[in-house]
């Protein structure tokens, strides 16, 4: 890690806050990460502990960093956007997704190139054998890329960048949702959304995207 003494021309906690950020983005300071205390960040910028802490504080506000009572500071995200989602409940970020893989599902129903078809089913399949497995770091790599290719058969960049931006908050749901074995309603209603897009259906794919979400919620009741 390595930190430079701010200069004066803009508000030193400003600077400083940015330097963190620059640390995170780069993973210097990893997702999950405790960083270290006020004490020594102080002493190595040469500034004074209140500014560290209000630098430490803004990046907790935009969910960057989570202080943890009696336990110090933990990175929480490597952006601001994927922050905030997971910094929402559960379901927020759930409904977030929703809105935005039904809309990719309804481009690629038009978009979809035999390649992007191709890779869908790859990943419905590598699914399926990690769930029969009972491998679950497989099963939710596997669900997390074919979720990924269906905003990749959209062809709409902006939609993938923007996937691309919450993906640690998409894949931390995946993770919080998963149960194996998994609801029968959960599995056909991934393998509606290929046959959607497949079809060349878009409100069929529109249809099947928001169902899967609501199937999710529903399995997650029946095991609480």
């Amino acid at each position: 890690m390595v930190l430079n003494s701010p200069v004066r021309q803009t508000p030193l906690v400003t600077q400083v806050a940015d330097q963190f950020r620059g640390l995170i983005a780069s993973g210097a300071w990893a997702v999950g990460e405790r960083i270290p205390g006020e004490i020594p960040l102080a002493a190595e910028l040469g500034v004074s502990r209140g500014t560290v802490r209000e630098a430490l504080r803004a990046l907790s506000v935009t969910g960057l960093l989570e202080p943890r009572i009696g336990d110090g500071t933990y990175v929480r995200a490597t952006n601001e956007i994927t922050g905030v989602l997971v910094r929402d409940e559960l379901t927020g970020v759930l409904d977030a997704r929703a809105g935005l893989e039904a809309a990719s599902a309804r481009l690629a129903a038009t978009a979809a190139t035999p390649g992007d078809l191709a890779a869908l089913e790859a990943a419905l399949a590598t699914r399926a054998a990690a769930h029969d497995a009972g491998d679950r770091a497989g099963y939710i790599a596997a669900d997390a890329a074919f979720h990924r290719g269906v905003v990749v058969a959209g062809g709409n960049p902006l939609l993938l960048r923007l996937y691309d931006a919450v993906a640690e908050a998409i894949e931390r749901s995946m993770e919080d949702t998963t149960i194996l074995p998994e609801d029968p309603d959960v599995r056909d209603a991934h393998h509606a959304i290929l046959d959607a897009v497949r079809a060349g259906d878009r409100d069929a794919a529109v249809t099947a995207s928001y169902h899967l979400i609501e199937s999710v919620k529903t399995s997650m009741r029946e095991h609480t």
